[in-house]
């Protein structure tokens, strides 16, 4: 029996694995590799005698987009070339020694490490191991029936990935800008709360979440990314994809979001728990600083989803709060007690307030 714990961590691994992108993929790289090993012993002269690596070059080019498709396939092609120019230069004056296996090992390793060879720096050895050692006593045919044979695999793998069903990654995009949007929210609702309990606040769980923030954050940016990189070479781009300025623009906004959010969430743990920080909210201002946080965070939740007269309400809300936090910190001032850290708290609401309403 598998332990729980176990079996805990391998049923998300598996669900991870077994989506339908992933089983789609699946399926056209299995008919793409056998579709090249059909075409294979089709090919003219020596290349017929080598037809395992059309299949080779199948998986080099298949990859989750279809620009990555063909960067990583060409890339493999350029590593294929330089690696068999260098074999031929080494067997030119020597046989496929342990010295010669050495040397073309090690300078194609150099040559890799080069800048902007990317997937060819993997292939530059293993093209050139392969070719000194496999086709030493007829290098030059076998070197034509390797580049031909991968071009030929890569070509398969591109085109089929480029037919069928191209990934378009956007169906990720909702979920993590929702999921983020709501952990923004939770943040300032949260924090209100903790202006409305006795003095210092009895739980301080929202003064730690910059990380949880900064996760959710990067998940948006991964999704959006994705979605774009999808998009390049894809022709099912211009149907679907006319929405991704929209995302892009939803992903700046959130990044500005996360920012002000934790610059508020930063400020607020300081005046509660570090006493020498010499940060203070004034007496009598807590229910202001509260009501402002939760206004401000229905904002942000009704962002996105609510329709326009109810964000509208949702903003006047907000500004309406935060004008009135304003009216009591200059009273306070007037006082001469110090302000900074609720002042600094008040603007970083009216930004929020500025970012929501032009992202709207």
């Amino acid at each position: 029996m598998i332990p729980k714990p176990k079996l805990g961590r391998l049923l998300p691994a598996l669900r991870q694995a077994v989506t339908g992108h992933r089983l789609l993929f699946a399926g056209k790289t299995a008919v793409a590799a056998g579709l090249a090993w059909y075409l294979a012993p089709l090919m003219p002269g020596s290349a017929a005698a080598y037809p395992y690596y059309a299949p080779l070059g199948v998986l080099v080019s298949m990859h989750p987009t279809v620009a990555a498709s063909a960067k990583h396939g060409l890339q493999s092609l350029l590593g294929l070339g330089l690696g068999i120019a260098m074999a031929f230069a080494v067997t030119t004056v020597t046989a496929p020694t342990a010295l010669a296996v050495a040397v073309v090992v090690g300078l194609g390793v150099v040559i890799g490490g080069l800048p902007r060879l990317g997937s060819a720096s993997e292939w530059v050895p293993m093209a050139a191991l392969f070719v000194l050692v496999l086709g030493y006593s007829n290098a030059q045919g076998f070197s034509f029936a390797y580049v031909l044979q991968m071009a030929m695999g890569v070509a398969v793998g591109f085109a089929l990935n480029w037919l069928v069903f191209p990934p378009l990654h956007l169906e990720g995009i909702d979920p993590a800008i929702d999921g983020h949007q709501r952990a923004l929210s939770k943040q300032l609702r949260d924090m209100a709360s903790a202006m409305t309990e006795s003095w210092p606040p009895d739980h301080e769980d929202w003064a730690s979440r910059s990380g949880e923030l900064a996760r959710t954050a990067t998940a948006v940016r991964t999704a959006v990314q994705a979605a774009k990189l999808s998009a390049k070479a894809n022709p099912r781009s211009r149907r679907r994809a006319g929405r991704l300025p929209g995302d892009l623009a939803g992903l700046r906004a959130v990044e500005r979001l996360t920012f002000h959010v934790q610059d508020v969430t930063d400020v607020l743990a300081s005046v509660i728990w570090e006493e020498d920080a010499g940060t203070v909210i004034p007496e009598g201002v807590p229910p202001n600083l509260a009501k402002a946080l939760e206004d401000v965070a229905a904002a942000i939740r009704q962002w996105r989803h609510a329709d326009a007269e109810d964000l509208k309400s949702a903003l006047d809300e907000a500004r309406d709060s935060v004008a009135a936090l304003s009216d009591t910190l200059t009273e306070a001032a007037a006082g001469q007690v110090s302000v900074n850290a609720t002042a600094s708290v008040a603007m970083s609401l009216r930004r929020i307030i500025t970012v929501v309403s032009d992202a709207a």
